[in-house]
């Protein structure tokens, strides 16, 4: 039966005691969301953003109107509860709130000099930039667009503040019912919807002349900018052209500052042709280094630090350093914004996130190719950082413990010791594959007990789990069940071969890995019975979930989220469908000779062959894997007589899990929790 799913479960005015919260999903209530750490420029303080969860009132109900004000139409419900985000600072003591109300603050950027902080605020609707002197007074709204603006960046000098906005160009084509002419591959985007007419342009507000002026108007979306020393303008990441941006190439030009009243017009500087982000200008002011991947690699490839030189040729900085640059490891607190862009620690060194394994770490690079670790927990995550020489501020996590913000070392937030639960810490365990050791955990509740087992399967394909914290994890460990999860071949975080493993080959070498870290699991844990095991992920890890269950009968239960079952129909449907099959499996639905290839590594070309018991959930307006996947993989259930449930999120994405409304990431737990009870008593 078809269920469009909404939470009533009332929302706690506060954490409630750990005997009475422990087991239940509303336990995310009580969390705390820390984001975005910004480090002063003299390296003394760090600014963050801290988002929390509150029941709507009836200022927080109201919504903006297409010209950027708030409108008062709207009706409060006391048990839907929201996000809400304030801008707090440190100078290395417990920190203090910068911005308060109810709304959602986010970016905070220093000036220069340290005596200001720009900061974006939806307190008027969309968000709008907003300055604050630090020294005393009332934040100054500087931005009313009616759609708002995003990405604020400060010039060097501390004239200009640089952003992106659509101005006032709003798109009300579906409010007026109008019909969409769509002449590009390129027409919607998961966690956006459809594309606007036009990429969001470039802004520079000047503070010395109190006006704001257009900067760029591009032709496709700007991924990436950053300044550039003195009057020298700023380095922009867009593509070069449509089909570029069709294939995920990318390439950095130069944007000089306005000459006149025109916009500045750009300069291509690399034909680098492949993903490349997260710029950081070498302190020379002409050189810089990049996050990407070289010409000409796919999706399977790590992604690596390069420097590029004035004349834009890129040059690998960690050649031999077999392992991936950013944090890829998961987590489900990472509510808001959370930079890893490289920062020169001096003229020959750069500091940058790794994951190695399980973990997430900050590690130095120099000029001449060595990597040495700055900041490694064998057991945790970096997160987020930002960084002024030897200063340094950043986010951490363990699984055991929330994400905390730190600050030169220090500590300055607690949010772990005000759980309404103690979470588990989680026991490593290792499998053998024909290419090495995989490794993977196991979570357990208290006691001594024998408990049903969950094998927990990751999404991307290539990411990982590991030591992040996962709210989801600790909530069915506390609810009584044993819960295992790995890194199988494709994952990152053990070299390029592991990651490449499963290129053209989905559903093989990576479902072995996982049944052997399962059965390792059973083998080692004397407390997991393995007469009650389920299986269970999202995204990538959802189409290994039905893919499993279309090959064995072992398990008693399963919960498939976001999945995929048709590669064939995937490829013309998801926002990235039309590039991410030949990147990752060397074809496309679209090319008469892939698609006996693409149906034999589908899940529903064997699902007369499930048995299990499946919960499908899904969000209606997820892009990346569209809800239509769903309903084949539900519909094919059911006419095959399989017990089957299907719980549809309106107005979610992909990000629901993550990011998504809290009642309704409660009321996806609670189904999970219903599902896996009502089968593994």
């Amino acid at each position: 039966m078809l269920e469009q799913a909404m939470s009533s479960a009332p929302l706690p005015s506060s954490p409630a005691a750990p005997s009475t919260l422990a087991a239940r999903p509303e336990s995310l209530y009580a969390l705390q969301f820390p984001s975005d750490p910004q480090l002063s420029p003299d390296g003394t303080r760090v600014a963050f953003v801290l988002t929390s969860i509150r029941p709507e009132t009836p200022d927080t109900a109201s919504t903006p109107d297409t010209a950027g004000t708030v409108s008062t139409t709207g009706t409060p419900d006391p048990e839907r509860p929201r996000y809400f985000s304030a801008v707090h600072v440190s100078d290395g003591g417990a920190p203090r709130p910068l911005t308060a109300g109810d709304a959602r603050d986010s970016s905070p950027r220093w000036s220069p000099d340290g005596t200001q902080l720009a900061f974006l605020s939806d307190r008027s609707g969309r968000p709008q930039l907003y300055l604050l002197p630090l020294a005393g007074g009332e934040a100054r709204q500087i931005t009313r667009y009616a759609t708002g603006v995003s990405s604020p960046a400060w010039s060097p000098d501390g004239r200009y503040l640089s952003f992106l906005t659509r101005a006032d160009a709003v798109d009300r084509r579906d409010e007026l019912g109008e019909a969409r002419v769509v002449t590009s591959v390129l027409y919607r985007a998961n966690g956006s919807g459809m594309t606007p007419p036009a990429p969001a342009a470039l802004y520079l507000h000047d503070l010395q002349k109190g006006t704001t002026r257009p900067w760029h108007a591009p032709e496709r979306d700007i991924d990436d900018l950053v300044w550039l020393p003195g009057t020298q303008g700023a380095l922009l990441v867009s593509s070069a052209t449509q089909d570029d941006a069709i294939h995920w190439r990318r390439d950095v030009f130069r944007l000089p500052l306005p000459d006149g009243d025109a916009p500045a017009t750009p300069t291509q500087v690399t034909r680098w042709a492949a993903p490349i982000g997260q710029l950081a200008v070498h302190p020379d002011g002409q050189r810089f280094a990049g996050v990407g991947r070289p010409p000409g690699s796919i999706n399977t490839h790590d992604a690596h630090v390069y420097l590029f030189g004035p004349d834009g040729t890129g040059t690998r900085l960690d050649p031999d350093w077999d392992r991936p640059a950013g944090n890829i490891v998961a987590g489900d607190l990472h509510v808001g914004r959370f930079p890893t862009r490289p920062v020169w620690r001096d003229d020959a060194t750069l500091t940058v996130t790794y994951t190695v394994g399980g973990t997430a770490g900050l590690y130095d690079v120099t000029l001449a190719g060595t990597v040495t670790p700055r900041l490694h927990d064998p057991h945790g995550a970096v997160t987020a950082f930002t960084a002024h020489g030897e200063h340094l501020a950043h986010i951490s996590e363990s699984a055991a413990r929330p994400t905390e913000v730190h600050l030169n070392g220090t500590r300055i937030t607690r949010h772990g010791e005000h759980l309404p639960f103690t979470p588990a810490e989680p026991r490593r365990v290792t499998f053998q594959t024909e290419d090495g050791e995989g490794e993977g955990w196991i979570l357990l509740p208290p006691g001594e007990d024998r408990v049903p087992a969950l094998l927990n399967i990751h999404g991307g394909p290539h990411t990982a789990y590991g030591y992040g914290f996962m709210h989801e994890f600790q909530l069915f460990a506390q609810a009584g069940y044993g819960v295992c999860y790995s890194n199988p071949r494709g994952s990152v975080g053990y070299g390029q071969a592991w990651s490449e493993a499963i290129h053209g080959r989905w559903g093989t070498v990576d479902r072995a890995d996982l049944e052997a870290f399962f059965d390792a699991c059973l083998q080692q844990e004397p407390r997991l019975d393995a007469a009650r095991t389920g299986v269970m992920g999202g995204s990538y890890g959802g189409y290994m979930t039905n893919l499993i269950t279309s090959r064995t009968t072992r398990f008693q239960v399963a919960v498939t989220d976001r999945s995929i079952c048709n590669l064939i129909s995937f490829g013309g449907t998801s926002d990235i469908g039309m590039r991410f099959w030949d990147d990752e499996l060397g074809g496309n639905f679209h090319r008469r000779d892939d698609v006996d290839r693409l149906w034999a590594m589908s899940p529903l070309r064997d699902v007369q062959d499930v048995r299990t018991p499946t919960l499908v959930i899904h969000s209606l307006q997820d892009l990346r894997c569209p809800i239509e996947q769903a309903e084949q993989w539900f519909a094919a259930l059911q006419l095959h007589g399989i017990e089957s449930r299907f719980v549809r999120f309106p107005d979610e994405d992909h990000e629901l899990s993550r990011s998504g409304r809290p009642d309704r990431r409660v009321k996806r737990l609670q189904e999970y929790l219903d599902w896996i009870a009502r089968h593994l008593p």
